[in-house]
């Protein structure tokens, strides 16, 4: 006889299998690789596969598998301090030194910062994160549209109810079950794909890149100027390349380094 269970029950089996996994992270501990270049941070992203996308809007649609290579990702956002190192400028309108994010970034600037890390930098190959190795670094194993569950998110991230109309020095909300932080809220981030708003009924299920041409690029994450909603790790956003807004930064990515 086939045992049906209540979707009560299973969301709570959900929101068990989230915790034991946020606990066995914390406990086994991330490996991070740091750049000799900037001092940023990047936390080693394991293989695996998830369900990506929503029901929440048709963009997010159909919900579907993704399977990825190992990869690195920014364990925050980028710093101001990081960006200057880089870049010798600032072109943040939240201007401050310590832990603040750099923000008031085009898609097209953060495309030169990688490209000039990369120049100064050959620990690692740099580059912007896909929106699938987003969502899949953002989930960290969860499938509820949050990834801290039914948790509050105020916890988690910064958005309009209690960022107090500004931006937040990084690492002061609590890391998802990969050891990121603030990938909910604060800013939203630029990642490598053009947009498409009907992509993933043709994406394909191994490392998909995105559409090959398109007018806008994607963000990715939520803001502190914008509600809880945008806080869902599937939630698409988008703009043109040289927009550039003082809730938009971004989070560099990177491909493992090559044995020697």
């Amino acid at each position: 006889m086939k045992t049906v269970f209540p979707k009560t029950r299973i969301k709570k089996y959900l929101a068990l299998a989230a915790c034991l996994l946020l606990l066995a992270g914390r406990l086994a501990g991330a490996e991070e690789i740091t750049s000799p270049a900037t001092g940023m941070v990047l936390v080693k992203i394991p293989a695996g596969c998830f369900q990506m996308g929503g029901a929440e809007e048709d963009n997010e649609q159909p919900v579907h598998q993704v399977c990825l290579d190992e990869f690195y990702l920014g364990k925050y956002e980028v710093m101001q301090k990081e960006w200057r190192a880089v870049m010798d400028s600032n072109p943040s309108l939240f201007m401050g030194s310590g832990r603040l994010p750099v923000d008031n970034i085009s898609w097209e600037e953060a495309r030169e910062f990688v490209r000039r890390l990369n120049a100064r930098d050959n620990t690692l190959h740099y580059r912007l994160p896909t929106e699938a190795e987003w969502e899949y670094a953002a989930r960290a194993g969860t499938a509820h549209e949050h990834y801290w569950n039914d948790a509050d998110p105020g916890k988690f991230a910064w958005y309009d109810e209690n960022a107090g109309d500004k931006t937040h020095p990084v690492g002061e909300k609590q890391a998802n079950a990969f050891g990121l932080h603030d990938m909910a809220g604060n800013l939203w981030e630029w990642v490598a794909d053009w947009y498409g708003e009907n992509y993933y009924g043709d994406s394909p299920k191994k490392n998909p890149q995105g559409p090959e041409t398109g007018d806008t690029k994607v963000l990715r994450g939520g803001s502190w100027f914008y509600d809880d909603f945008a806080l869902r790790s599937a939630l698409r956003e988008s703009n043109r390349p040289g927009t550039k807004y003082n809730y938009f930064g971004l989070r560099v990515a990177a491909d493992p380094p090559k044995p020697r």
